[in-house]
């Protein structure tokens, strides 16, 4: 490059990482040939007839039995929703403690973990005046957000992105609600890219409103349905910037305040929060282990999170992932399989607000230097299963290559890069193999975080075959290892 005629000097810091990229972009197209090349005829090593006899029995066991959505319909008919620190989150706690000892594994046990507790209070709600006619929005407080001290009324600064909020004057800010209408993606074909991508302006939009002297926050909800319903989600707050009220708005509210605004910059809104902040609580992750018969030292764990937020059942996020893990303690002792390495089935608690109970689990195992082979998580809805998304080095990745062909036949042989757990990322680093269970998204945010994740959504079918894909994995990986 020339400045001024003059050629320019790269400092060494920008030329490291440009080098850096260049490398990490590379691993990454090298991983992507490895899952195409695996799949291959002749690169794929043969396996013998038994791993496929033994896959057909843990699906045909799965498939036949009911035992899956009898668990589900319990847990959201009893319990329902069990955001943490809740009274319904202990009971969960105790009924799948209860559950996963009466299908007789080597050993049940609880895990202590000290988890946050909010609760959403009795009255949220936002409106605004149009010639003199007052219009009500639909909207819901995000978890974790604070109360607004009474009725909250400020004028608005519509934002698309944090970018965009990012750009804008201070004094421009001062006293606003902000509101982010930036929309997912309806172009994108996979919804949870389109997620992904708009995620930002819930989870920290009110640290960057805020220190620019906003004084709440509104959220366009995180869905591609047009409805008036709300779907809430995590808000963080940093604790070195003034923590403010934060909302989300159904799509419907989100497009009629937009249109407002347009129409009228000085219009001003009044919101309502009574959300409630209580001291930190008690609970457990559950954990349920069958003892490895050649290699008890080295571990593979099948889980799920026990937490939900508070508007629906849980159904989807994660219910279904809860009876799927648990669903493994019953099958493999039902078709008599018994695993070489030791398989821990563990539900994590608080993965919707922090993710303390994974953090607990990593720690612990750390401290007593267990050896982990692979984590494998189920929190992507239920719906039907593709196949898996992963992360660890290349030569596993060409291993688990030749496992997911055997599930060809189910439909469940798709291998992705970068795996989308939260509650496995805290083990990044101890463990070889990290696996997140990968689901036709079509349907997952029109549910998501909101009223509507009710069982009514769940076909049980869906659900049985996401089970027999991960079981099906955990029993090669628990052959073979990594």
């Amino acid at each position: 490059m020339l400045t001024n005629g003059i050629p320019s000097i790269t400092p060494l810091p920008v030329a490291v990482n440009k080098i850096m990229n260049c490398l990490s972009k590379i691993k990454y197209l090298l991983a992507l040939c490895i899952l195409s090349l695996a799949a291959l005829p002749g690169v794929a090593q043969d396996h013998s007839v038994r791993d496929s006899l033994m896959i057909k029995a843990i699906y045909n066991q799965v498939l036949k039995t009911n035992s899956m959505d009898s668990n589900l319909r319990y847990l959201t008919g009893h319990i329902g929703a069990r955001i943490s620190g809740s009274p319904a989150a202990t009971r969960t706690v105790n009924w799948a403690k209860s559950l996963m000892e009466s299908y007789g594994p080597d050993r049940v046990y609880l895990q202590p973990v000290t988890v946050p507790h909010w609760v959403r209070g009795d009255l949220e709600t936002a409106c605004f005046l149009e010639k003199e006619k007052k219009i009500s929005l639909s909207i819901s407080a995000l978890g974790g957000s604070v109360a607004s001290g009474g009725m909250l009324r400020a004028g608005i600064l519509e934002v698309r992105s944090l970018t965009a909020l990012a750009a804008m004057p201070d004094n421009l800010v001062q006293g606003k609600v902000i509101f982010f209408n930036g929309a997912m993606d309806r172009t994108e074909i996979e919804v949870f890219k389109a997620y992904l991508n708009a995620v930002e302006q819930r989870s920290i939009g009110a640290v960057y409103a805020a220190r620019k002297g906003a004084v709440g926050v509104l959220v366009r909800s995180l869905t591609l349905s047009r409805d008036d319903i709300p779907h809430t989600g995590a808000v963080n707050y940093d604790p070195q910037v003034k923590k403010i009220p934060a909302a989300a708005l159904s799509t419907n509210s989100a497009d009629a305040l937009s249109v407002a605004f347009i129409n009228d910059p000085q219009l001003e809104i009044s919101i309502n929060l009574n959300c409630i902040n209580l001291p930190p609580v008690s609970s457990h992750n559950v954990i349920a282990e069958i003892k490895g018969s050649k290699f008890p030292g080295e571990i593979i764990t099948l889980g799920a999170h026990l937490d939900s937020w508070d508007l629906g059942e849980g159904a989807s996020d994660d219910g279904t992932g809860l009876v799927q893990s648990m669903e493994l303690l019953r099958v493999f002792k039902a078709i008599g399989l018994k695993p070489e390495r030791t398989i821990r089935v563990i539900l994590y608690m608080n993965e919707e607000s922090g993710a303390h109970g994974a953090t607990e689990y990593a720690r612990q195992a750390l401290l007593n230097r267990e050896s982990h082979v692979a984590l494998i998580e189920s929190d992507a809805g239920g719906f039907a299963p593709r196949g898996f998304r992963v992360e660890g080095e290349m030569k596993i990745l060409s291993r688990l290559r030749e496992f997911a062909l055997l599930l060809r036949p189910y439909k469940a042989d798709a291998l992705e890069l970068h795996q989308r757990g939260v509650d496995l990322v805290p083990m990044k680093g101890q463990a070889r193999a990290l696996l997140s269970l990968d689901c036709d998204d079509s349907r997952l945010f029109d549910i998501h975080h909101s009223k509507l994740d009710t069982y009514d959504k769940i076909n049980p079918r869906e659900v049985a075959m996401g089970a027999g894909a991960m079981l099906a994995m955990v029993a090669l990986i628990s052959k073979y290892g990594l």
